[in-house]
């Protein structure tokens, strides 16, 4: 595999694979040199044209984890604030021969392009409201350390499908892993066409159904028209509380959390959510991935035993 851009690049024994290796890196966040030497002389060009903190802090974490050399660009207070395509930025930075170009952008279909035009290897961390394949990867690991399995389990998406890339990527990785997802939200926020994909509901009336709660922030910068009346009536049918969640339900996000919004601070808090354990599961998953797409083998055993100075 030399490009990870969707969810569908990959089949249900390639997740398990990258999730089995992201098992074995839990202990390198563990010791006080937190560093293997596994992709020492490879070099992670990270290019973000998004705001972003869970996502680039962790994909920096993890290629200084595995001892690779991290370049950051931000496009804020660079040439591209200047005028400078996409296409022009790349090919400008492919002059430092990364190996690997983690991309985040508000353009659907991005990363793709990028992969056309550079010989690096290339991670979508997030195309416009298209997908966010890592964050999908990072929830099955979650969802299989706290269950075991997500074989059969009923998975509701809740809130503003039509705008997030969370939503798309999950629901892919989800069924990949054998569970039965339905979506829910407002009609207003449930894209058409998304019934071919899954099951959809515009109220909570079966939420006790599920055995895992999945609320989505609602992504108010790609919104262009009102798409709810007020946040107020919005949470009003359709926030996650005390009284929706059951005591058996896991409750995920994918972060940041609009207290108040999609989830009120009593389940932020609660035992039910592993909303913690998803950002801790970005570090390790991501290593995974990078290693997956550098080396294209198992990791080997030794290198998680041997600390490297950092």
């Amino acid at each position: 595999m030399r490009h990870l851009l969707s969810i569908d690049d990959l089949d249900r024994e390639a997740i398990e694979r990258i999730l089995d290796r992201a098992k074995t890196f839990t202990d390198v966040s563990e010791r006080e040199i937190k560093k293997v030497p596994a992709l020492r002389g490879r070099r992670v060009l990270n290019l973000f044209y998004e705001a972003s903190t869970r996502t680039r802090s962790s994909f920096e974490l993890a290629a200084k984890s595995l001892s690779a050399d991290v370049i950051n660009f931000a496009a804020s207070g660079s040439a591209v604030d200047k005028g400078e395509s996409l296409k022009d930025t790349v090919q400008t930075l492919s002059a430092y021969r990364p190996d690997l170009i983690v991309i985040r952008t508000p353009f659907v279909g991005a990363a793709q392009l990028v992969a056309n035009w550079t010989t690096a290897g290339v991670v979508n961390a997030g195309d416009g409201k298209h997908e966010h394949p890592t964050q999908a990867l990072l929830d099955v690991y979650t969802l299989r350390e706290r269950l075991g399995t997500l074989e059969d389990k009923n998975i509701w998406i809740v809130g503003d499908i039509t705008h997030s890339r969370v939503a798309r990527s999950c629901i892919l990785a989800f069924q990949k892993m054998g569970a039965k997802v339905t979506v829910a939200g407002p009609p207003t926020l449930i894209p058409r066409g998304m019934e071919a994909m899954c099951e959809v509901a515009y109220d909570l009336d079966r939420l006790p159904e599920a055995d895992v709660v999945y609320a989505l922030r609602m992504q108010h910068e790609r919104m262009t028209d009102s798409f709810v009346p007020s946040l107020r009536e919005y949470a009003a049918v359709y926030q996650i509380d005390g009284r929706r969640l059951g005591a058996r339900q896991v409750l995920m996000h994918p972060g940041p959390v609009n207290r108040g919004v999609e989830l009120s601070a009593e389940v932020i808090d609660s035992p039910q959510a592993v909303i913690g354990q998803q950002v801790e599961a970005g570090v390790v998953v991501r290593m995974a991935v990078l290693y997956e797409l550098l080396t294209g083998r198992s990791a080997p055993k030794p290198a998680l035993t041997t600390a490297v100075p950092a």
